[in-house]
């Protein structure tokens, strides 16, 4: 990745050697293309190869946007086309998967959507919190004629559950912070006022302890996680998904609407997605 002509969409901060910060920062809308495929896969292996970080929070910098959908605007090939990771599965959920078995606790802090693969990195994190006033999660991709490509069907079930994994998958709504806590979906909605708080706090806590013991336990909880196949069987659904004319006329209507611009749209993509085949 050549510094100087790719911008810097994710920003590593070191609190401490154990501490670690990672923000999204691709304004307006903090929707995720190629090149930011490509600075997650050098952030994983940055973790990855590091002895002294403990813990790692996830947080943005763009107002109202955790992490978005995918950016529609470019060419399919540029995302299809770039190399497997070492697990042999696609950029992405490679990414996802090492995230999930990385010997460090990971922790998604959300103010604002968490859309598609905003929903799927908060999956594959040992922990989330989010502002009751301002987060919402959303798995948008049915509502448009897709299927999603991050693995939450493989995910959520195990989470909160087959009938409401479902209810997310299939409604294709906007799940407020207080519903998605109540479901498990994520370990607390908290006062926006709090959270930074919150989350420090506990960072700096485990940051504290011994990566050895972290890594470990998290190796054996994470016994009851799905096969990292089913991962990639989701992206192969969603690839073949967007060459369908169901898909593609879907994502033309929602950008004629005001789709991937800052907006009402975005704001509020799951109403516009009830709406859009009427």
């Amino acid at each position: 990745m050549d510094a100087k002509t790719t911008p810097t969409q994710i920003r590593l901060t070191r609190r401490t050697p154990a501490y670690w910060r990672i923000t999204f920062d691709n304004p307006p809308l903090n929707v995720m293309g190629p090149d930011m495929v490509r600075q997650f896969q050098t952030l994983i292996e940055t973790i990855e190869a590091d002895d002294d970080v403990r813990v790692v929070v996830f947080d943005s910098a763009v107002d109202g946007f955790f992490l978005n959908h995918s950016d529609f605007t470019g060419r399919l090939e540029d995302m299809t086309s770039l190399p497997n990771g070492p697990t042999g599965l696609p950029p992405w959920p490679d990414f996802l998967v090492r995230l999930t078995r990385a010997s460090v606790c990971s922790i998604a802090q959300i103010r604002g959507r968490a859309t598609g693969n905003g929903s799927e990195i908060l999956l594959s994190c040992d922990m989330t919190f989010a502002s009751r006033e301002k987060a919402v999660i959303s798995q948008w991709e049915v509502g448009v004629g897709m299927v999603a490509g991050g693995g939450p069907m493989a995910r959520l079930p195990g989470q909160i559950g087959r009938n409401r994994a479902l209810e997310v998958l299939l409604s294709s709504d906007d799940i407020p912070a207080d519903q998605a806590e109540a479901w498990g979906y994520i370990n607390r909605a908290l006062p926006d006022a709090d959270l930074d708080t919150y989350v420090d706090a506990l960072a700096t806590r485990i940051s504290r302890f011994d990566k050895w013991a972290i890594a470990q336990t998290k190796r054996l909880v994470n016994t009851s996680l799905p096969p990292d196949v089913e991962l990639g069987a989701g992206w192969d659904a969603c690839v073949a998904s967007l060459g369908r004319p169901a898909a593609q006329e879907g994502i033309r209507a929602l950008t004629a609407q005001g789709f991937q611009k800052p907006g009402d749209v975005e704001t509020r993509l799951g109403h516009y997605l009830g709406e859009l085949r009427r």
